[in-house]
């Protein structure tokens, strides 16, 4: 007789599975972090069920807290959980592959790739953005904020981020969110959540952290000590992907100061990347291995890209190892449960001010993008048509509104 233990280690996916869905996601995934997690949500909560819909707002919840980009930390830790530290690893590289290798190609020289895509497949891209995730927010908002206090408490985050969309403010809402829980809501107010089960003893946790805050400290005393171009580069991008909060657009102004000011790459150069990561799939910070690409200084080319690239991933892998764990323990508290009541209801929110500014500023632009954006959103939940299938429509659709009818008209 099968128990239900052993239908869920049976359903536990592999490394090599965890490897090709994170690939696939790496290749179809545009849009910016917020689109990141609609993506995933749809993946690892309704298709494949490896997490449940609470589970993966905790998730989600975490991630915003900790610097660096929020969408890869999330894949990390859902890697981290089905298949140990080899799954942590597969994930964050098969999501982070497909858009680093453009990227480096583009830097070695590729400078008309950019101009050579037809603006209405790039605007598609921007218009599929809108209804994954919408998707994903009619979704959480239907489990997440199902009673007046906690749809009140998304509607207060969304307006509080559009009226001061800074990083610390976004930060401050899901502080608020978790005070608002405590007041109004209680545990009971819904089911528990069907936590990670994280592979990863507490020691190793405590020494991912140490090696984390090790790293901060050290490489630039290290780089001052010897000074190398090989040091400088990791110190500058391990630091930018440390101390960043708010994802991939808010890195830029840091990684434009580490890189242009001291000349490494000319600001022309810098804002070219800049443009081209703007249509890539998978993680923004994948930035890094364009900048590690066309850097004048030696390590640059393939070399200076994956030091660039894995420097700046690098804090995020061993902060997701290092909290994680306790995190499990901690979200089983009565008074954290109802903190994390209000934090999802926050997380909400964010995404919902996320959809207005920028997904549904930079997307929608004519009637005609609203109705391709309308026909996406109900291919994907009414059709249950698949995401990657939804966005070759959308990019044709547009393709044809746009570039095909200025052919034909000219």
């Amino acid at each position: 007789m099968t128990t239900k233990a052993d239908e869920q280690q049976s359903a536990q996916p592999g490394l090599r599975e965890v490897f090709l869905v994170f690939l696939k996601l790496g290749l179809t995934s545009f849009g910016g972090p917020i689109a990141h997690l609609a993506y995933f949500r749809e993946a690892f909560v309704i298709r494949r069920r490896w997490i449940d819909e609470r589970a993966y707002a905790d998730l989600v919840a975490l991630c915003q807290f900790l610097p660096g980009p929020a969408s890869s930390q999330v894949g990390i830790g859902i890697g981290l959980a089905k298949a140990k530290l080899p799954g942590a690893f597969a994930a964050w590289f098969a999501f982070t592959l497909p858009s680093a290798l453009i990227l480096s190609i583009f830097g070695y020289g590729i400078v008309t790739f950019q101009d050579s895509i037809p603006y209405g497949l790039l605007h598609g891209l921007k218009v599929v953005t809108v209804a994954v995730v919408a998707q994903a927010i009619w979704g959480m908002a239907r489990t997440l904020c199902p009673d007046t206090p906690r749809a009140t408490l998304a509607g207060l985050a969304a307006t509080i981020v559009l009226a001061s969309p800074a990083p610390l403010m976004q930060l401050s809402v899901i502080v608020f969110g978790g005070l608002w829980g405590l007041i109004f809501l209680r545990p009971d107010d819904a089911p528990h959540p069907i936590s990670l089960a994280i592979p990863i003893s507490k020691k190793m946790a405590f020494f991912a952290l140490l090696i984390f805050f090790a790293l901060l400290a050290g490489l630039p005393l290290i780089k001052a000590a010897y000074p190398s171009q090989i040091l400088a580069l990791i110190d500058s991008f391990y630091r930018s992907g440390s101390l960043v909060f708010g994802g991939g657009h808010v890195v830029l102004p840091l990684l434009q100061a580490e890189v242009v000011l001291p000349g490494w790459v000319s600001k022309d150069a810098f804002l070219a990347g800049y443009g081209a990561a703007q249509a890539m799939p998978g993680p923004l910070f994948t930035f890094a291995a364009f900048l590690g690409t066309v850097s004048t200084v030696e390590p640059n080319g393939w070399l200076g890209a994956a030091i660039c690239l894995i420097a700046i991933f690098v804090p995020s892998f061993l902060l997701v190892v290092g909290v994680l764990p306790s995190w499990n323990a901690l979200q089983r508290h009565p008074m954290i449960q109802r903190a994390l009541l209000g934090v999802n209801a926050a997380v909400v929110g964010l995404l919902l001010a996320a959809f207005y500014n920028p997904v549904w500023t930079t997307g929608i632009l004519s009637p005609s993008d609203f109705a391709l954006s309308l026909a996406a959103f109900i291919l994907l939940v009414f059709w249950k048509v698949p995401s990657w299938i939804v966005v070759i429509l959308t990019a044709a659709g547009s393709f044809m509104l746009h570039d095909f009818a200025a052919f034909i008209s000219a």
